[in-house]
């Protein structure tokens, strides 16, 4: 195996499949990437046995073909430190990969391909393309929703559900629920539910572009695969029924708050400085064209501010976490943000005002 590669072109797709590499592995391979050379076409692989990403790129002249494995941590790192603009040498030599580049000289160790695990590829049920933008948006609406270690393995994951016309994704922790829907041709009579592993998103929001080039999406019973030009992306998928988020949306809620999203945001940030660091509860108080955050914690210490919110109607005091109020003043992009209540033992459904398409629905706290 033995072939030139400009440094650039190799460190993007290295830093996207070495990002599921894990540090501490089991089997050795595992800490390695796979390179594959045909001609001038290069490939890239990385997993964790969970999730897979391979990256191709062509390189401006045919190289010596070839399989082998290299450290994935050392190879990036390698690639880091050379100069902008340089041009790196890969030559085999048996056991080992000469790494050339200018007056640099690196010999890496390898292990055969052979050995590298291949996630195994079924058939899939349910195919269709989209933006890649389409995809990423569903992404960063929902995934700070996500539960990070919980029992519950289903919820540290994102529930993906495809209808003939449209593609829903939710994540929730139990506590608060993130929903985004957006329109979709896909040729399909059922809904076809699906929940990716937290791990999965968080590298599949790396991968995709906000742009409007296409993804092919494969869904199979156990795996899911998107693929661009340059990646193809393997998850596994959780194994486990995802709670009926409908059940959980509130319904007829009659106390409707417009408030501008900047200053409540702002709002949320400063009450929360002087909240109880462990529960993060604040109290809201609404009244006529007024809603006022107040904050205590232990050492008897409180914050309160009072933000001018569209609202006519009973006065409510609720409490919250601010945090995840918060995190949903951080996705929204709309300047206003349109609360509903119904009562204090209630949860909070927050929204833009207008063909938003996304929901966030907030369970209340007792302070």
């Amino acid at each position: 195996m033995k072939f030139v590669v400009s440094r650039e072109a190799l460190l993007k797709p290295l830093q996207l499949v070495s990002g599921v590499v894990e540090r501490r592995q089991t089997l050795p391979v595992l800490s390695n990437v796979l390179m594959v050379l045909n001609d001038d076409q290069l490939a890239l692989t990385g997993t964790d046995l969970e999730v897979e990403i391979v990256g191709r790129l062509q390189l401006p002249l045919p190289g010596e073909s070839g399989e082998l494995t290299l450290p994935a941590r050392k190879l990036l790192d390698i690639c880091k430190s050379l100069p902008e603009g340089s041009n790196i040498e890969f030559i085999q030599d048996e056991q080992r990969m000469l790494v050339k580049s200018g007056r640099s000289r690196f010999t890496l160790s390898t292990l055969p391909a052979a050995d590298f695990p291949n996630v195994e590829d079924g058939p899939s049920d349910l195919q269709f393309s989209c933006a890649q933008q389409e995809i990423k948006r569903l992404i960063e609406r929902t995934a700070f929703a996500m539960a990070q270690q919980d029992v519950r393995y289903y919820l540290n994951g994102m529930l993906w559900e495809v209808r003939p016309d449209h593609l829903r994704v939710v994540a929730t922790d139990g506590h608060r629920m993130a929903m985004c829907t957006r329109p979709m041709i896909v040729d399909t009579q059922d809904t076809v539910q699906a929940i990716l592993p937290r791990k999965g998103v968080l590298e599949l929001s790396r991968l995709l572009e906000d742009s409007e080039k296409g993804v092919d999406v494969s869904l199979s019973a156990n795996h899911i695969r998107l693929g661009t030009g340059d990646y193809t992306f393997t998850s596994k998928l959780v194994d486990g029924k995802f709670p009926d988020y409908e059940r959980v949306l509130p319904r007829g809620g009659n106390k409707v708050i417009f408030g501008d999203r900047s200053e409540l945001k702002q709002a949320f940030a400063r009450t929360s400085i002087l909240s109880n660091e462990k529960y993060r509860g604040v109290r809201l108080l609404l009244g006529e064209g007024t809603l006022t955050m107040v904050a205590n914690n232990p050492e008897q210490e409180e914050a309160e501010e009072t933000v001018s919110v569209d609202y006519s109607g009973d006065a409510l005091e609720v409490g919250f976490n601010v945090s995840y109020l918060m995190d949903v003043a951080n996705v929204i992009t709309n300047d206003k943000i349109k609360i509903t209540l119904s009562d204090a033992n209630s949860s909070a459904l927050l929204e833009e005002p207008e063909n938003g398409d996304s929901l966030y629905v907030v369970m209340p706290m007792r302070l």
